[in-house]
């Protein structure tokens, strides 16, 4: 069997044309089928198959794709005809298929065959050595495509957020957080990156009055302490309490957290350098 030569994201394509897409189709099949176009099964035939997201196959194609895996031949849409290929195929799913399977949203004959071998990757948060390895990639390519001379580095304290964050959207979502953060940064070194760029940063001013001004922010540590209060301690704490706020507040952009703490950006900075080791 020779190499992969045809992979398909099946998430991203419209259900009524998968099946036109996988075993492609004749001439007239259907409104706009103006040729003869061949599917990703025959364009793989001789190689490997990939597909994406396998779980949102249709009911109706995955029937059509056992017959495949069962005899080798299919009939484009449109025709009746039979087309015979030898491939092999690889699914990729972040979906329970056994439990689809129960409730007949897939075919267990077609999860059957398919699960020759199984293979489960952990999620990325898992992962923790791969994050920069991957951060770094992501950076690199971003740069390249923008037509910058020099390649990103992240600071310390980026290492740090990026390596504790959970990433529940796993390498997608580190790759939209790296590309965003480069393509923001007016310079080679990356020092804040952007978790969530649906924080809007209209709120700011509205939290800022609720949370930073009230009485209930500092209440956490009189309710611990009871009556034995250590005064440069508890500011300590408070303070280290406020970036992290603020940072969150403005998706990490320090610049932003600064001003939003009505404090210069190289105070700001200087309170990152102090509290490096508990933010």
């Amino acid at each position: 069997m020779g190499k992969t030569v045809c992979n398909l994201k099946l998430c991203d394509t419209i259900p009524g044309l998968i099946e036109a897409e996988l075993f492609g189709y004749e001439k007239g099949a259907f409104t706009g089928a103006g040729e003869r176009r061949p599917g990703r099964f025959e364009a793989a035939d001789g190689g490997t198959l990939f597909l994406d997201e396998i779980g949102s196959i249709p009911l109706e194609a995955q029937e059509k794709i056992l017959r495949v895996v069962e005899y080798g031949s299919f009939e484009r849409v449109g025709s009746a005809r039979p087309v015979e290929v030898d491939v092999r195929i690889i699914g990729a799913t972040n979906v329970d298929l056994s439990a689809m399977a129960v409730r007949k949203d897939f075919k267990r004959d077609l999860l059957d065959r398919l699960s020759f071998e199984v293979l489960f990757l952990p999620p990325l948060r898992y992962r923790g050595e791969d994050v920069m390895l991957l951060a770094t990639h992501f950076a690199n390519r971003m740069a390249f495509e923008l037509g910058r001379a020099n390649m990103p580095v992240f600071t310390d304290a980026v290492v740090r957020q990026l390596e504790a964050y959970p990433w529940k959207g796993n390498i997608r979502e580190l790759k939209n957080v790296i590309e965003r953060a480069v393509y923001r940064s007016e310079e080679d070194v990356i020092d804040s990156v952007n978790f969530d760029p649906f924080v809007s940063p209209y709120g700011l001013i509205r939290i800022e009055q609720e949370d930073f001004g009230s009485e209930k922010a500092f209440s956490f540590d009189f309710e611990k302490r009871g009556k034995k209060l250590v005064f440069k301690k508890m500011v300590r704490e408070f303070e280290v309490k406020l970036i992290r706020k603020s940072l969150v507040m403005t998706g990490n952009n320090q610049k932003k957290a600064a001003a939003l703490l009505d404090l210069t950006y190289d105070q700001f900075r200087g309170l990152l350098r102090k509290y490096k080791e508990k933010l």
